[in-house]
């Protein structure tokens, strides 16, 4: 309760409503939550699916590139160098970049080094990439 004191002698009640400790807890609230939010959304756990799809009839001679955990670059049973990755491929597929070419990796590869592979390809002008995994479908 608040009293005015420059009128009379005697005090007289005043009617207004004191807002500074809602503002200070308003603001108090306001740092929580901006501090709260985004920590809330940085650790997303993600367990990716396997995948189930019906697997595409094999190729007689396909395009396989490998790209195996210690980083060395496979185009099917011989090693080449990342950076005359292009020209091998021309000549495995006699210079037909419609052809599809199968992309397999160590599952412990970084994603990084798995996008600039992919990258590598497409710059070579290879753009029809299939991804090589295991089945995960139950047995029957």
């Amino acid at each position: 309760m608040s009293f005015r004191l420059d009128e009379g002698d005697e005090p007289s009640e005043l009617h207004e409503i004191n807002v500074t400790p809602f503002i200070d807890v308003m603001l108090v609230r306001m740092i929580v939550f901006m501090v709260a939010a985004p920590l809330a959304t940085v650790d997303v756990g993600v367990d990716l699916p396997a995948a189930t799809a019906q697997p595409q009839p094999r190729p007689d001679h396909p395009l396989t590139v490998t790209l195996r955990l210690d980083g060395s670059v496979w185009l099917g049973e011989d090693s080449v160098d990342p950076a005359a990755l292009g020209p091998a491929l021309d000549g495995a597929s006699g210079g037909d970049r419609d052809q599809r070419v199968f992309l397999r990796a160590d599952s412990h590869v970084e994603y990084e080094r798995l996008m600039t592979l992919m990258n590598t390809l497409r710059g070579a002008g290879y753009l029809k990439v299939g991804l090589v995994g295991v089945d995960a479908s139950p047995a029957r």
